[in-house]
């Protein structure tokens, strides 16, 4: 981080805790759940000018307006009162093509067959109904490049095909502020999560900031924003993006939550509290949102020591969960009670977690990286237990798990979960009495999710690699060594409560006072809202007075 967006960072909190806190407690009602509101909806401020009578362009900037905002419910009733407006508008059909690509941060195992049929199907309905002005036709033709021959080319070759339309469409108008901010969504979305240079999210934040400065109200520009920047070396750039979003879509649930991205990236985890209670609020557990913003919300209460809270949260979750149709909320029901485990070190808890929720209307099956992540928890658990043979046999699960995912052409999903089944092997071989070739392969597997990005659908790993190297080499009473990896997680992952228990137990070990100082004053203050006792916590008053 330079030293100007640490800067920023610093100068950024105070307001930033302010503003999100109000946003949270200033208001009565309850803690889940949406009360309605009675005026139109708050989303911000989208100009898009189309060839349809006045009624049908008042509600089309509407429906951008929730598309910009990932409100797809909402995006697809708004639609429909386009058409109603006016039958020949045929942007609006557009729009029902540009809502079939729904999430394009969860690309590409969301696009069925059916759905990319339906989304050609949508183009051909705009060409059909009518067209007022060539810009309308190439805005058509550059999503069509998407959709065409979607049984004949892969989901790379289109999704690349669409970001170069869209950077022809924003070059042959470039004052068409709409078609430079989808350039830069796509942009942002064809990363390469092996590049850590963030050439295309950088690209994409250099298209986005001055229209965000230009237009303050806009949520696509504040949005797509904090997805551009939603990596540790570069997410301090975000703040403001993420501060300005919740005010612009008060009324929109996912604009409450995606300042989170970022907040969790820094460390910030009182302010992603904050944002993601009152994403649920606005969601009233309506949609996929409503999972996705409570993992968050555990991840960083977890953080915080407020374990209660945490397993309030998951209880609830849990209560009301529905279908996992979304990527999204699946993988949320099986990280939350996942996270209550292993963050508390609740090894045992850990072994017991299903691997499946108890309900007969979850599509388990399309997800293996859902499962995975209760069969990665339960091997943690045995190891770390002392039972390598339940170890390797959810080992064995991963691996199946793994090539079912790259079966669905999901090759990163198929990558992480490799990952896992390598620190679960290698934790194993740990309980097994190899101290070496425990320790090699876990290298080996943080190496490798270190040379990676973690996926937009989860705050974070369930459980960092390099942490797992940190803590064996602690046990096994390398207390220098774990400092060291210990330090390398938090360069990466900013104030996680295991990183700095470990790195506080390493440096006591290690006989470093002012270190050991240093992080129990850090964990005290992180912790000042704990509702559930930890060692660490427990000891800290005493190694913060050295």
């Amino acid at each position: 981080m330079t030293r100007q967006e640490v800067l920023a960072v610093t100068t950024y909190r105070f307001s930033a805790t302010i503003a999100l806190l109000g946003l949270a407690l200033g208001g009565a009602g309850p803690l889940f759940g949406h009360d309605a509101d009675a005026g139109p909806p708050r989303l911000g401020e989208v100009h898009f000018p189309v060839s349809c009578n006045a009624a049908a362009q008042k509600e089309f900037e509407v429906a951008m307006a929730y598309y910009h905002s990932f409100a797809w419910p909402e995006l697809k009733a708004s639609l429909d009162r386009v058409l109603q407006a006016d039958p020949a508008c045929g942007m609006a059909h557009w729009g029902r093509a540009l809502a079939y690509l729904d999430n394009p941060f969860l690309w590409p195992g969301t696009l069925s067959p059916k759905v990319l049929a339906d989304g050609q199907a949508a183009i051909d309905a705009a060409r059909s109904a009518g067209l007022g002005t060539q810009r309308e036709r190439d805005y058509v033709e550059a999503l069509a490049v998407f959709f065409k021959d979607a049984d004949k080319l892969n989901h790379r070759a289109r999704a690349q095909a669409l970001e170069q339309a869209l950077q022809a469409l924003s070059a042959r108008y470039p004052g068409d502020t709409e078609a430079k901010i989808l350039y830069a969504l796509v942009l942002s979305t064809n990363f390469d999560p092996a590049d850590k240079t963030y050439g295309k999210q950088l690209r994409a934040a250099e298209i986005l900031e001055p229209i965000f400065q230009r237009q303050p109200d806009h949520p696509g520009a504040a949005h797509y924003l904090i997805h551009s920047y939603d990596y540790p070396p570069i997410a301090a750039r975000g703040l403001q993006a993420a501060q300005r979003y919740a005010a612009i879509a008060p009324d929109a649930a996912h604009a409450q939550h995606m300042p989170a991205h970022i907040f969790t990236r820094v460390g910030y985890w009182r302010e992603s509290v904050a944002s993601n209670r009152q994403s649920a609020k606005v969601d009233g557990d309506k949609t996929a949102n409503s999972p996705h913003a409570y993992d968050y919300l555990v991840y960083a209460l977890l953080q915080l020591g407020q374990d209660k809270a945490a397993r309030e949260v998951v209880a609830h979750a849990q209560g009301v969960a529905k279908k996992p149709d979304k990527l999204a909320a699946a993988y949320a029901y099986a990280a939350m009670p996942a996270r209550l485990a292993l963050e508390r070190q609740a090894w045992q808890e850990a072994v017991t977690l299903p691997l499946s929720p108890p309900s007969d209307d979850y599509l388990w099956q399309a997800y293996p990286q859902a499962e995975a992540v209760n069969a990665f928890a339960r091997g943690v658990g045995s190891a770390m237990t002392g039972d390598p043979v339940a170890a390797r046999s959810e080992v064995a699960r991963l691996q199946s798990l793994r090539d079912a995912a790259a079966a669905m052409k999901i090759a990163y999903w198929a990558g992480q979960l490799d990952i896992q089944a390598e620190v679960v092997r290698g934790l194993a071989t740990c309980a097994e009495g190899n101290a070496a070739e425990c320790l090699a392969i876990l290298r080996a597997a943080a190496d490798r999710e270190d040379a990676t990005e973690k996926h937009v659908v989860t705050p974070g790993p369930i459980l960092p690699a390099r942490e797992v190297v940190a803590t064996v080499l602690l046990r096994q009473g390398n207390s220098q060594d774990a400092l060291r990896e210990f330090e390398a997680v938090l360069a990466k992952e900013p104030n996680r409560y295991r990183a700095l228990a470990g790195a506080l137990q390493a440096a006591e070990r290690a006989g470093d006072a002012a270190k050991a100082k240093r992080l129990a004053a850090q964990i005290l203050d992180q912790t000042a809202s704990a509702d559930s006792p930890r060692p660490e916590i427990d000891a800290a008053p005493r190694l913060a007075s050295l």
